[in-house]
């Protein structure tokens, strides 16, 4: 397989395109200080990663907004602290306040001017809107966990993807999975039979940080440190086609 075989793209959103981790300490951090907790980003994120996991599995029809306000509620019973309503629904509304990652928006430029682009995303649909203004395209289809009635890595999202691929006219296996999540995409990705492109946005840092620790091995059909450099192989690619041409 060559990166110029396919003719469209989907992407996970929050941890590819837009920075959860960033967004979800904003709000986080402040809170664990005002309870007087001593833990560090990363050890945060870890603590909360398996609570949202554990609320998307139990509660696939609840709207991410709720997702995670049911979330922050179980850290804090974990750890033992106070998490009021107020705090709940701070943390419930934060989707539209959590930043792109900084080559995001270029690089989805230079992406849609060759692939179709696709959003398959554990988000609500108002949520995504307003991220989407942070990106700066506009994407073939979005497709989110409201929409489909569960959350990744439920086979169902994936099964929902394919087959919007085939209403966009897109050929099986002309269809590329983007993502940086091992759990919640690349695996389930795979067993849809999709090949898959891993950004591995945290491939400088150790841990998982809030995404849960992948649930069996896989392997990627590639892996970049970032779009940029996903974008950038692609051109490349491009580049070499047209010089043999």
């Amino acid at each position: 397989m060559k990166l110029t075989d396919f003719d469209a793209l989907s992407f996970d959103c929050y941890g590819t395109l837009i920075d959860w981790e960033a967004g979800l300490v904003a709000v986080l951090r402040p809170w664990a200080a005002s309870r007087g907790l001593r833990l560090g980003d990363q050890a945060l994120l870890t603590a909360y990663s398996a609570h949202q996991t554990r609320a998307e599995a139990e509660h696939p029809g609840e709207l991410y907004s709720a997702i995670l306000a049911r979330s922050i509620r179980g850290l804090g019973s974990e750890l033992g602290a106070v998490v009021s309503d107020e705090d709940a629904e701070r943390f419930g509304r934060s989707v539209p306040d959590w930043p792109a990652f900084h080559d995001s928006p270029e690089a989805l430029a230079a992406l849609a001017g060759r692939y179709r682009l696709i959003i398959l995303s554990n988000v609500d649909n108002a949520s995504f809107a307003a991220s989407s203004k942070r990106l700066g395209v506009t994407f073939s289809s979005v497709l989110t966990a409201q929409d489909v009635g569960s959350y990744k890595p439920s086979p169902r999202n994936f099964d929902a993807l394919l087959t919007e691929a085939d209403r966009l006219g897109v050929p099986r296996g002309r269809l590329l999975h983007v993502a940086q999540s091992l759990f919640h995409d690349h695996i389930p990705a795979k067993r849809a039979g999709l090949p898959t492109a891993w950004i591995n946005r945290r491939h400088d840092q150790p841990g998982w940080g809030a995404t849960p620790e992948p649930s069996a091995q896989v392997s990627p059909d590639w892996e970049f440190p970032s779009l940029r450099a996903f974008a950038d192989a692609v051109a490349g690619h491009v580049a070499a086609e047209t010089a043999s041409a």
